[in-house]
């Protein structure tokens, strides 16, 4: 269940929503089957009509995990000149998300970077249409602090899980050992508001969803 929706809102949402590939309705089952994080399918569902809106081609994912996002992501462009670039630093996950990579069929091209964000960050020139931050959430504002430069005018950062199992909003809800995540995600959301490059907007759903739109 999660802490920032009730239960049965959160399902009446996921009920609606018609998944338009049996790859991706599989391969989330395998997911859930064996308890693999991945994003929340109203959340995934908002970033395809962002993708759509926008008409975005160039999507750069922070935190690949299993591949999950980044395939639905690679479904969802409708762009021979797309590309997708994501970055993680689990061995074992990049392992997984190159099998899944084999095992889904997806259409724009997903190419992933082993090793820390903060470095193969650094060293990208590329120009992206829009950032997905899906990743170690203690380090969103290291890596937003690089990412941004790589973002065109008018493109799009998506935060997941910024609400943190509600313990964000609450310190009713903090537990000992998640508070240095939780300092950290605040004091990110606050730039998010602040800075006056972004307009920002927070959604309470899956487990926090930030959309920021860099204006300039």
């Amino acid at each position: 269940m999660d802490l920032i929706n009730r239960e049965y809102i959160e399902k009446y949402i996921q009920s609606l929503i018609i998944e338009e590939d049996r790859d991706m309705d599989a391969f989330r089952r395998e997911c859930e089957k064996n308890a693999i994080p991945i994003i929340h399918k109203e959340v995934a569902q908002l970033i395809r009509l962002l993708i759509r809106l926008t008409d975005s081609a160039r999507v750069l994912e922070i935190g690949t995990a299993v591949g999950f996002s980044s395939i639905f992501i690679s479904k969802t462009i409708d762009n021979e000149n797309g590309y997708i670039t994501t970055i993680d630093r689990n061995k074992k996950f990049i392992a997984l998300a190159k099998e899944n990579l084999e095992k889904y069929s997806h259409k724009t091209p997903i190419t992933i970077k082993e090793g820390d964000a903060t470095e193969i960050l650094s060293g990208l020139t590329e120009e992206y249409d829009i950032i997905f931050m899906d990743a170690a959430k203690s380090k969103y504002m290291e890596f937003h602090d690089i990412a941004l430069k790589l973002l065109k005018p008018g493109g799009l950062i998506i935060s997941d899980n910024v609400l943190y199992k509600g313990m964000i909003a609450t310190d009713a809800l903090v537990v000992r050992r998640q508070r240095t995540i939780v300092r950290k995600m605040r004091q990110y959301l606050e730039f998010l508001h602040t800075d006056p490059s972004l307009e920002t907007s927070v959604l309470p759903i899956g487990d926090g969803l930030a959309i920021s739109l860099k204006k300039y």
